[in-house]
């Protein structure tokens, strides 16, 4: 649905609502965004309320009504903020970010293949509510594993373990993606034929890529901690706990595997310097070698060059001799070159 806020300031901005109710443990399908108050005060009721693009003063305006912390409300619509979690005396706070990986790839080498949307929330005694600044986050697929999981007879602490293990399973899918691409860029710097202008700006990227990754992925062990350790719906551990383990387990396979790629790609970008300076000091040897080879003749000619009468001028002979000698050192040195692996 969409909610236009009315009043005295004129603003026709439109904020997108959606919202599911379930009572006692059945959903319904009346859901009213202006009613929200209600279902939250009464018992037996499970609520999820999404708001997409939110108007400050609408978002202001309910968060009055429900007792939402201010500063909370302030951080929920903010430009730039880190991945956490607050607990206040009536709600929790949290911001996560879900990450996507761009299909199909970027062409430029220079650009990011990972989106990052945001996503805040207020957990409630009774409910859920998410507000969004972006549209990219698939919130019909929370709310199809919420009903194959039946989670609605698990409280508000499952609603959120919901949400969390997609915005996990978002970055198992970037880390993996990132990780393909550092094997992509192990292929190419022992390559015969190695593009060096792209390899070095596919390294780049693919390390602003983790650095941002790892930026909202090692927080997650916070918010998944402060989440499971403050329900408020009343619903014992023993119910939650274990998917909340698990959950947490995967964080934490997460943030290793990127700190791992974190090593792995440095690992190629020393590497790849280390082997530049090898091909460098082969090209000079090489290079050395050959200036020496071609010294020889050099030397010969310029020694017959000479405007004074030596045995052999202006004769075949001559001309054969200094011939035959340049012939037989440059052979000699090629030979003593290559043996030593100097050509």
């Amino acid at each position: 649905m969409q909610f236009r806020r009315g009043g005295a300031c004129n603003d026709d901005r439109v904020t997108h609502v959606r919202g599911r109710i379930w009572r006692d443990g059945q959903p319904e399908d009346n859901f009213e965004f202006s009613s929200i108050s209600e279902y939250l005060a009464t018992d037996g009721t499970l609520v999820w309320c999404d708001i997409y693009d939110p108007d400050h003063a609408i978002l202001k305006e309910l968060a009055e009504e429900l007792h939402l912390n201010s500063w909370a409300v302030e951080d929920a619509i903010a430009d730039s903020e880190r991945t956490k979690a607050v607990v206040y005396k009536t709600h929790t706070f949290f911001t996560v970010y879900e990450v996507s990986v761009k299909n199909p790839a970027p062409t430029d080498a220079s650009e990011s293949t990972l989106e990052v949307h945001r996503i805040s929330g207020f957990i409630l005694p009774r409910g859920l509510i998410t507000v969004r600044l972006s549209p990219h986050f698939d919130i019909d697929e929370l709310s199809r594993r919420f009903d194959e999981l039946g989670g609605q007879d698990h409280g508000v602490g499952s609603l959120a373990h919901g949400l969390l293990d997609i915005v996990v399973d978002g970055h198992f899918d970037a880390v993996q993606s990132l990780d393909d691409g550092i094997e992509s860029l192990e292929d190419d710097l022992f390559a015969d034929q190695v593009p060096r202008n792209g390899l070095q700006r596919n390294t780049f990227r693919l390390r602003k890529d983790l650095v941002a990754l790892r930026r909202v992925v090692l927080p997650m062990r916070e918010v998944v901690t402060v989440i499971q350790h403050r329900r408020m719906d009343g619903k014992t551990a023993a119910e939650l706990d274990p998917v909340y383990a698990d959950l947490y387990d995967h964080v934490l396979r997460v943030s290793e595997w990127t700190e791992s790629l974190r090593d792995m790609v440095t690992t190629v970008f020393e590497t790849n310097l280390s082997l530049q300076d090898a091909r460098l000091n082969i090209v000079m040897k090489k290079l050395t070698g050959w200036a020496a080879i071609i010294a020889v003749p050099t030397a010969i000619t310029g020694f017959y060059g000479q405007n004074v009468l030596y045995p052999g001028i202006q004769s075949v002979g001559g001309f054969v001799a200094s011939t035959a000698i340049i012939v037989v050192l440059v052979i000699v040195l090629y030979l003593m070159f290559k043996k030593r692996d100097w050509l």
